[in-house]
C-alpha cells in the first residue's frame, strides 16, 4: 500500500502518468503543460519568475495561495514535470509526521540517484507550528522542493521561518471567460460525446461557478450524463450546479432595472426588498464594486445628515469589497443594505448642491468678498486681501455677524433640511439668530 495520501504513477512523474478514463472530468481535463493553463497571467506571463522557473526546469520552494479551483495542484504538477522531478503529494488535513517522514526518506533515496523531489503539501495551513518546523531541515538542505497550497493568507497561517524559505505566490479566482475556455475544451475533446451543450448552458456554468474550474467541469460532466443523449438543458445545468439560472443581463436592461429597484426599495425603507434585489444582483453576477458605489451614492443622496453614519457604513462596505472580495464581501453589502434601509431619510444635501450649482450656472460665480480671499502671499495686504476679516473665534459662541456670501448672493438659501434633520435645522436657526440673520 502506498505511503502517499493521493496515489500517483509508480515513477512519481505527474507528466507521464496515464489519465484514468474513469476519473472525474476535472482530473481528466487537468492541464499538463504551461501552454494548457488558463488564467494566472500575473504570475505566468513571459519573463515572470515562476514562468522562468518552469521553462528552465529550476523549481523553487513556494506557497501557492488562492481560492478553490484556481489551479494550485495543477501548477504544482506542472512544476514537477518541468524539472523531471518526482511528485509527492500529501494533504495536511489527514497526513501526520509518519507520512511526512516517509516522503523525506524517499526523497533522500532519489537524491542519491540524482533525481529531485517536489513535495506538494495541500492545505499547508492545517499543519501546526511543530509540524511546519519539522519540514525546515529538508527544505533548507534541498532534499525536497516544497510547494504548499492554501486558501488562507499564508502570512497569518504559515510559520515565518518556513515562509522565509519559500516564495508566496497568490493565484486569483479564474474569470468566467477562463472557465468557459476549459468547458469548451472539454466539449471539443469529446468528453460529452453524443450530447449537445448549448452556448447559454456553457455560459451559465462558467459564470456561476465562482471561478472554480473544478466545480464547473464536475457540473458539466453531471449535466451531460443527466441529459442522456439529448441536448443539455438549462434545467440539467441548474441541477448539476445546484444553482438556479438567474435571468440577468449585466450589460442590458436587467442591470439598470434591478439597481433602480434596489435604490427605490432602500430609499423606501424596506430592508427585505433591499436584500432581495441585492441578492438578485449578486446571483446574477453583478460587479460587487458597482453595487458598493451605488450604496455610497445613496448614503448621501437619500440619507444624508439625517444619519451621517450611513455614509461611513457604505464606504466601509466598499472597502470590504476591495479588500475581501466575493463571496465573503456579500455580508458587508447585506449589512450596509439593511442599515441604509432603516436609516432616517433626507435628500436635503442632494437638493442643496443642485440648487447651489443651478444658481452658479444661472448667475455665474461671484467673486468672494476681499476679506475672505487668500492673504498668505507677499503683497496680498496691498491688494486688500484678507483685510477686515472678522474671525468668529473672537466672539461669544464663535459666531461673527460678518457676511460670508458674495454681493449679489447675499440672502440666498440653498439648504432646506426640514424635519428630517431637525437637530441640524435647530442649530442653523441658532447660528442665524446669533449672527443677526432672520
Amino acid at each position: 500500500m502506498s505511503d502517499q495520501l493521493f496515489e500517483t504513477d509508480r515513477d512519481d512523474d505527474p507528466g507521464t502518468a496515464a489519465v484514468d478514463p474513469s476519473a472525474p472530468l476535472p482530473a481528466r481535463m487537468r492541464p499538463r503543460t504551461v501552454g494548457e493553463l488558463v488564467g494566472q497571467q500575473h504570475v505566468l506571463a513571459e519573463g515572470a519568475a515562476l514562468r522562468h522557473a518552469i521553462e528552465e526546469g529550476r523549481p523553487f520552494s513556494m506557497v501557492l495561495y488562492g481560492p478553490p479551483g484556481s489551479g494550485k495542484t495543477t501548477l504544482a504538477r506542472i512544476v514537477a514535470t518541468s524539472a523531471d522531478a518526482a511528485f509527492e503529494e500529501l494533504s495536511a488535513t489527514a497526513a501526520g509526521k509518519a507520512e511526512v517522514r516517509a516522503v523525506i526518506e524517499r526523497a533522500a533515496v532519489r537524491r542519491k540517484g540524482g533525481r529531485p523531489t517536489i513535495f506538494f503539501l495541500d492545505e499547508i495551513h492545517r499543519f501546526n507550528k511543530v509540524q511546519q518546523d519539522a519540514l525546515l531541515p529538508a527544505v533548507e538542505e534541498g532534499l525536497v522542493t516544497l510547494i504548499g497550497a492554501t486558501t488562507e493568507n499564508p502570512y497569518f497561517e504559515v510559520n515565518s521561518a518556513l515562509l522565509s524559505r519559500a516564495q508566496v505566490i497568490e493565484l486569483h479566482a479564474l474569470s468566467a471567460a477562463d472557465v468557459e475556455v476549459l468547458l469548451r475544451r472539454a466539449i471539443e475533446r469529446g468528453e460529452c460525446a453524443g450530447v449537445t451543450v448549448p452556448d447559454d448552458v456553457v455560459a451559465f456554468l462558467a459564470d456561476r461557478s465562482d471561478g472554480d474550474a473544478r466545480t464547473a467541469l464536475a457540473a458539466l460532466e453531471l449535466a451531460c450524463e443527466t441529459a442522456a443523449g439529448a441536448a443539455v438543458s438549462m434545467e440539467n445545468a441548474e441541477d448539476a450546479l445546484q444553482r438556479r439560472a438567474v435571468i440577468y443581463d449585466k450589460d442590458g436592461d436587467q442591470h439598470y432595472d434591478v439597481i433602480s429597484a434596489w435604490i427605490k426599495a432602500t430609499r423606501g425603507s424596506d430592508p427585505d426588498a433591499s436584500l432581495y434585489y441585492l441578492a438578485v444582483m449578486l446571483e446574477g453576477g453583478e460587479d460587487a464594486r458597482y453595487i458598493a458605489r451605488r450604496m455610497v451614492v445613496l448614503a448621501s443622496e437619500d440619507v444624508g445628515n439625517a444619519d451621517p453614519r450611513a455614509l461611513q457604513i457604505a464606504v466601509a462596505a466598499a472597502d470590504a469589497v476591495e479588500h475581501v472580495g466575493l463571496p465573503e464581501a456579500q455580508f458587508a453589502l447585506a449589512q450596509a443594505a439593511i442599515y441604509l434601509s432603516l436609516a432616517p431619510k433626507s435628500d436635503a444635501a442632494k437638493r442643496a448642491i443642485i440648487a447651489a450649482r443651478g444658481h452658479v450656472r444661472d448667475h455665474g460665480a461671484q467673486t468672494p468678498p476681499a476679506y475672505l480671499r487668500d492673504s498668505s502671499y507677499p503683497g496680498a495686504a496691498a491688494l486688500g486681501r484678507g483685510q477686515g476679516y472678522d474671525s468668529p473665534h473672537r466672539h461669544p459662541g464663535h459666531f461673527s455677524p460678518q457676511e460670508l456670501l458674495p454681493d449679489g448672493v447675499v440672502g440666498a438659501r440653498f439648504w432646506d433640511p426640514g424635519e428630517a434633520e431637525a437637530a441640524l435645522l435647530e442649530r442653523l436657526d441658532e447660528i442665524r439668530r446669533a449672527r443677526g440673520r432672520d
